[in-house]
């Protein structure tokens, strides 16, 4: 049951952890994301990799 516990706080963790990232991400201007050499639109790709690594 802890095991199963601590799956889901680290779950739900990574994904407030994703929130942040992937809303930081879009909130970047254009210029300032092409700058860090990405597109806004690839805000959620790079947010995932980021957090979950994949």
């Amino acid at each position: 049951m802890t095991n199963m516990m601590t799956k889901l706080k680290t779950a739900a963790a990574k994904r407030a952890q994703f929130n942040r990232t992937y809303n930081e991400l879009r909130s970047m201007s254009r210029t300032v994301a092409w700058d860090l050499g990405m597109f806004p639109e690839d805000a959620y790709e790079v947010a995932y990799r980021h957090v979950y690594g994949r």
